[in-house]
């Protein structure tokens, strides 16, 4: 943070549903991050040259607000179970702020900042510069806590590995699960339903992101919410789905066959697809970028699109004109962590970074042949496939965080064909 610097955070507050109803609340993940709380409202202050460097403010103990929307921690209960080194009520925010900010040179908050606590910082700030002759000092430079966080997160301690481990393992429970109970006629949301109902019956709060359940067609659509499509024979599912374990979020995807076996032409397809994940996850080492993963899955889609005849030029040419986006149009990697598509620099001074031991990323490379494209190989048309892994950079190479979930042909075909016998 610098020297005389300052973070300010707000947890966010709950957010209306319909009429006077809200969405389950979800704390902001860099609040959570520092502080593991999860209170709507809350309030966060680091100031490291202060007396009291940790400061949260909170909603106060009331037992009737709280008959009707839950229990509350409280001041004291900041300081007990947090750790703060002070703490108010939220509504002596006005009092006590000033004080807290008053000597920052730097103020570190989430950019952008259009919240009412922003709007409030800034009184503070004209506050404190209107009292100069005085004394006081305003911050001098503002700064985006989302960058300062965001790097913080990207190296995996100890205890960020062991909430996203348990994420992972309660993700790929609720993949198994599907697998062993999809059969055809059922329906994309009754899947959804059974690979949810895992996550929260080991104690997840729930999917950290909107679930995929794409089967056939709905699989070549990248974000395919609706779910509500019935399962036919012969066709492909497609699930992109993760738990979430304290606010850190696991994040697989699967592709099998509905009826528990792939047909020829589909296990061809799936096959480049697991040749390129294969060779990305080997990539995921302090030697190399997620851009050198990215490039070496691409060229394996590519040759394998041309196996497959879906392109006829070469692979250069292929890559070179990108022929091959009308079937891979997204990128093979992202980081992962209390986001799904977490915070960190995957450039630094405009060049790709090499990966670092802590590090945690997604390999996920895919085909999607719509069903539309009536110049290619009928069998392939109306297939999607994704095939998406949870990966550690150690110094001693990728660790593998998903393999409790089976993606090679002879294990997806025994475990689906379970539900039909």
């Amino acid at each position: 943070m610098g020297a005389s610097a300052a973070l300010i955070l707000h947890n966010g507050n709950l957010q209306t549903r319909a009429n006077d109803t809200e969405f389950r609340f979800r704390p902001d993940s860099n609040f959570h991050y520092l502080t593991g709380l999860s209170e709507p409202g809350a309030v966060l202050v680091i100031r490291p040259d202060h007396p009291q460097p940790f400061t949260l403010f909170v909603a106060p103990l009331d037992p009737a607000a709280e008959r009707w929307s839950g229990r509350r921690i409280g001041p004291q209960r900041a300081r007990e179970d947090f750790g703060a080194d002070a703490s108010f009520p939220l509504g002596d925010l006005g009092k006590e702020l000033p004080a807290l900010l008053d000597g920052v040179k730097t103020l570190w908050m989430p950019y952008p900042h259009q919240d009412p606590l922003s709007t409030r910082i800034q009184a503070i700030s004209r506050g404190l510069r209107g009292r100069n002759r005085y004394g006081a000092h305003p911050p001098v430079y503002y700064a985006d806590a989302n960058i300062l966080l965001g790097e913080d997160r990207m190296y995996k301690d100890p205890g960020a590995m062991q909430s996203l481990r348990r994420a992972i393992a309660l993700s790929a429970a609720g993949h198994v699960e599907a697998m062993t109970h999809c059969r055809p006629g059922m329906y994309e949301y009754e899947i959804e339903a059974l690979v949810e109902y895992t996550f929260r019956r080991n104690g997840s709060t729930g999917p950290g992101y909107n679930s995929i359940v794409g089967g056939g067609n709905n699989a070549t659509i990248l974000h395919y919410i609706d779910n509500n499509a019935q399962l036919h024979a012969g066709e492909l599912l497609l699930i992109d789905a993760g738990a979430e374990w304290d606010y850190f979020t696991g994040d697989i995807t699967r592709t099998f066959p509905v009826s528990g076996s792939f047909t020829p032409a589909q296990r061809d397809a799936y096959e480049v697809v697991l040749a390129a994940n294969r060779a990305g996850i080997e990539l995921a080492t302090t030697a190399h970028t997620i851009d050198d993963i990215h490039t070496c899955c691409l060229r394996i889609l590519c040759e394998g699109m041309r196996e497959l005849g879906l392109l006829n030029e070469s692979v250069d040419e292929i890559i070179e004109r990108e022929l091959y986006k009308p079937f891979y149009m997204h990128r093979t990697n992202h980081w992962l962590g209390v986001d799904v598509h977490d915070a960190g620099y995957y450039c630094v001074d405009r060049t790709p970074r090499k990966l670092e031991p802590g590090f945690v990323l997604t390999v996920e490379p895919g085909l999607y042949i719509d069903a539309a494209y009536d110049d290619i190989p009928e069998g392939l048309r109306g297939l999607g496939i994704r095939i998406e892994d949870d990966v550690l950079v150690t110094r001693d190479g990728p660790e593998v965080l998903t393999t409790a979930a089976p993606k090679q042909v002879a294990e997806l075909e025994a475990l689906v064909g379970s539900a039909h016998r």
